[in-house]
């Protein structure tokens, strides 16, 4: 195992994973930004180092930089989190050259699962059904029509290189492309430094469903179960739960025996999530596959008691997994919300600011994941969260009574938060009975 870990991620990422290298006896060092230097979650690392300026160009992004501390501090390895270079290959394939090992996934993979039109292509190649649409990506709105008038209509423009709804554009009718394609590409270059577009048919009532799959180097591959992530607002994951309110045992089973053959295929090392759209008819399709763990990771934590950051790196230090897939019991039901600093009247605007009072939830089948405390700040430079809120129970009308519980006990004085909302969403009908579909937030007014 690692001796010395470098985080090379912030907030609660970087929280989530010192947690668990102190549990192993992982050393840890921290990377933080100007705008992060001061947040309490550091005092659970062994040491501290400022990198730069308070915009992620300036920090989490400068690859260099990270690298000569991991180099200055004796890390032999980094941790990259979710987000910032958690699917940079070429930063990958630098770690490797300074001797450093990356927890995560091969280059190789990376390039392949990162660029969403190969990880289309690859799948379709292993006989997996994928979303209909372009298996190239499209270059003008005159091609983009061409594709539409043959997959139907409506359609999404989707950034090859993206992924959390940026660069993203829903078009009804051809009419509508000469005049959102260059937004959706515009967007997608200043996201990802990459501004190609491919295109996929906007499937009605579909359901989104993830498989989280880990993998080693001696070809054991293993799930961890589905999360269903179809309560979202403008393609961004506000709920999820696991396992998913849409499948049956068979359809549950035949997924998760599709998304393990194909990592296994793949030859994939690390954690990944495989995401597929589920139609009316039961069908899965898929969408693509997160070279890194996901946000709601958590959820699938729950359900198994694997510590999926500890598979990581062990994985990574070139170990075997721990558990066959028989040995891993999915147990009960799991539900996660994301509260954020963001302002839901004001088209959920992002509300930075000073952390003057905070009360989280605490009692039997609730976790907390959160790098906050009182007196510290939201800045206004990366995402707004302030915890995710995630609850386990026997059944999910356990787990569901648990959520209203817990979210019943926060409080938080200072930034605005969602609080309002998930409160709400808890209360939905269509939540209530499992009848949801990634429309459905929008189709009750939330935009």
């Amino acid at each position: 195992m690692f001796k010395r870990v470098l985080i090379a991620n912030r907030a609660e990422v970087g929280a989530r994973v010192a947690r668990t290298a102190r549990g192993m006896g992982v050393q840890t060092v921290a990377v933080v930004s100007e705008a992060d230097r001061e947040l309490s979650w550091l005092d659970g690392v062994d040491e501290v180092v400022q990198i730069g300026g308070p915009r992620p160009a300036e920090s989490y992004l400068d690859q260099s930089a990270i690298l000569e501390v991991a180099r200055h501090t004796a890390c032999s390895a980094v941790h990259p989190g979710w987000g910032f270079l958690s699917e940079n290959a070429v930063f990958a394939e630098r770690c490797a050259a300074a001797g450093i090992s990356f927890i995560g996934p091969s280059p190789a993979h990376l390039r392949l699962m990162g660029d969403k039109v190969s990880a289309r292509r690859a799948l379709a190649a292993l006989g997996v059904p994928v979303a209909p649409g372009s298996l190239e990506p499209v270059r003008d709105a005159r091609e983009a029509r061409e594709v539409g008038s043959r997959v139907g209509y409506p359609i999404l423009l989707k950034a090859v290189a993206g992924g959390g709804g940026r660069g993203m554009r829903l078009v009804n009718d051809p009419g509508e492309l000469d005049s959102v394609f260059g937004i959706a590409s515009a967007e997608a270059a200043s996201s990802f430094g990459d501004g190609r577009i491919y295109l996929e048919r906007r499937l009605s009532r579909a359901r989104h469903v993830e498989v989280q799959v880990v993998g080693d180097r001696y070809g054991g591959v293993v799930h961890l179960g589905e999360r269903e992530c179809s309560i979202q607002r403008r393609y961004q994951k506000v709920v999820e739960e696991g396992p998913s309110p849409a499948l049956d045992a068979p359809a549950r089973e035949a997924l998760l025996r599709a998304a393990t053959a194909v990592v296994r295929r793949l030859g994939y090392r690390g954690a990944g999530t495989l995401e597929f759209l589920v139609d009316e008819d039961g069908n899965a399709w898929f969408m693509e596959m997160n070279p890194r763990l996901q946000v709601e990771h958590g959820v699938s934590e729950l359900l198994t008691g694997v510590d999926l950051v500890a598979w990581q790196l062990q994985v990574a230090a070139n170990g075997a997994l721990p558990l066959a897939q028989h040995q891993i019991e999915r147990r009960g039901h799991a539900i996660e919300v994301r509260l954020n600093a963001e302002d839901p009247t004001m088209e959920f605007r992002p509300s930075p600011g000073k952390i003057v009072g905070l009360d989280l939830p605490v009692g039997e089948g609730i976790r907390v994941d959160t790098h906050l405390s009182r007196g510290d700040r939201v800045p206004p430079y990366y995402d707004s969260l302030v915890a995710k809120i995630l609850t386990h129970g026997a059944d999910r009308a356990q787990a569901l009574r648990r959520m209203e519980g817990a979210l019943a006990q926060v409080r938080v004085d200072g930034p605005v938060t969602n609080l309002g909302l998930l409160r709400q969403i808890t209360q939905w009908p269509e939540f209530r009975t499992g009848d949801y579909h990634t429309g459905t937030l929008e189709s009750l007014g939330v935009r």
